[in-house]
């Protein structure tokens, strides 16, 4: 049975992706594997540069002042280090899901966090608008995408400081001005590589500003000076990585993903909002091109439709336990074939009902 993965994350991988990067694990570089090839040799450290330079091509970034490091700690561990980095007084944060609401947590420990505007009393089912950034602070830090609630930014403000912006679960999935932000970062497990590895690329002429000591393991500019390798970095999922982003780039780059998300999305926004056994969580102009969040009209169908989909190869459609209902995470790996057998079964239960 052909399964169709909607996992939130670590989520779907491309096939010709997962082909290569399991016979690397058996032979990599003459009889080694890529698990155990040192991260010194020649044959790595040309996966890393390749991965590194792949990353700003795609996003125009290339010779613009940016650097593209793969780091480790997840996404989480960036609500730490931009903080450090670049926090000397106050910086505003837009709190607009649950992991924003944690990078205001973390980045509280070192100095004043400001809340340019939030709507987590509607359980962040939209993005807040028309709020103002003081000229005077430090940064601006956002989330373009939240996975939980299935919210997206569509557009972004103006900013008079630097922009900050966790792209964990959209990066790569749109074209954007990516040189508006000054600061990108993204855990890989959702749309670039396995769990592991963590894309940061960030505007060199940002740091080097605050006045604290940063311990080396959390300082972008000695991460940077050692070309992302200061420490042993995790090999395989930054060589996996390196195979999704060379995939992306010979499907046609973001221009032609992006596409293909487009067309996954209005799919499954139309059965949502055509069904009228299933409602949407977020709000129209705010809906998320990688995350559908849905519920159902009468809970004494979900057996029934858990089992439609269970028997139709669907898996991971499970909804975060703070919405409830379902998600489907649509990613740039998943396939528009994926998103219709869901929709298939979404108006089976229709005519059942």
């Amino acid at each position: 049975m052909i399964k169709h993965n909607f996992s939130a994350g670590p989520s779907v991988l491309p096939k010709s992706v997962m082909e290569k990067a399991s016979k690397a694990v058996l032979d990599f570089d003459n009889g080694l594997s890529i698990l155990e090839i040192s991260h010194r040799s020649k044959s790595f450290v040309d996966v890393m540069e390749n991965a590194r330079s792949l990353a700003l091509e795609l996003l125009g970034l290339e010779g613009k002042g940016y650097k593209a490091l793969f780091l480790q700690g997840g996404a989480s561990t960036q609500f730490l280090m931009v903080a450090l980095n670049l926090l000397e007084k106050r910086a505003g944060y837009l709190n607009s899901g649950t992991w924003a609401d944690k990078a205001i947590k973390e980045a509280k420990i070192y100095d004043d966090i400001y809340e340019v505007a939030s709507s987590k009393s509607a359980n962040y089912n939209y993005i807040p608008k028309g709020y103002d950034i003081p000229e005077d602070y430090d940064y601006f830090h956002f989330t373009t995408n939240n996975t939980i609630f299935g919210t997206q930014m569509k557009s972004f403000p103006k900013s008079p400081i630097p922009m900050v912006c966790d792209m964990s679960s959209d990066i790569f999935s749109r074209q954007l001005d990516y040189s508006q932000f000054d600061l990108i970062y993204a855990g890989a497990q959702k749309n670039m590589g396995p769990a592991g590895t963590t894309l940061v690329i960030v505007k060199e002429d940002i740091l080097g500003k605050v006045s604290r000591k940063i311990p080396s393991m959390m300082d972008y500019k000695v991460h940077i000076g050692k070309s992302s390798m200061f420490n042993t970095p995790p090999v395989f999922a930054v060589y996996t990585s390196m195979l999704t982003l060379q995939w992306l780039k010979d499907l046609g780059g973001v221009k032609a993903i992006e596409e293909e998300n487009d067309k996954k999305a209005r799919l499954i926004y139309s059965e949502i909002d055509l069904n009228p056994l299933f409602k949407g969580f977020a709000v129209k102009e705010d809906r998320s091109n990688m995350n559908a969040t849905f519920t159902l009209e009468n809970e004494n169908l979900k057996e029934t439709f858990d089992t439609m989909c269970a028997e139709a190869g669907i898996s991971g459609i499970n909804g975060h336990r703070s919405v409830g209902g379902y998600r489907a995470s649509m990613y740039n790996a998943l396939s528009l074939d994926s998103v219709k057998a869901l929709v298939e079964v979404m108006s089976e239960l229709e005519s059942k009902a």
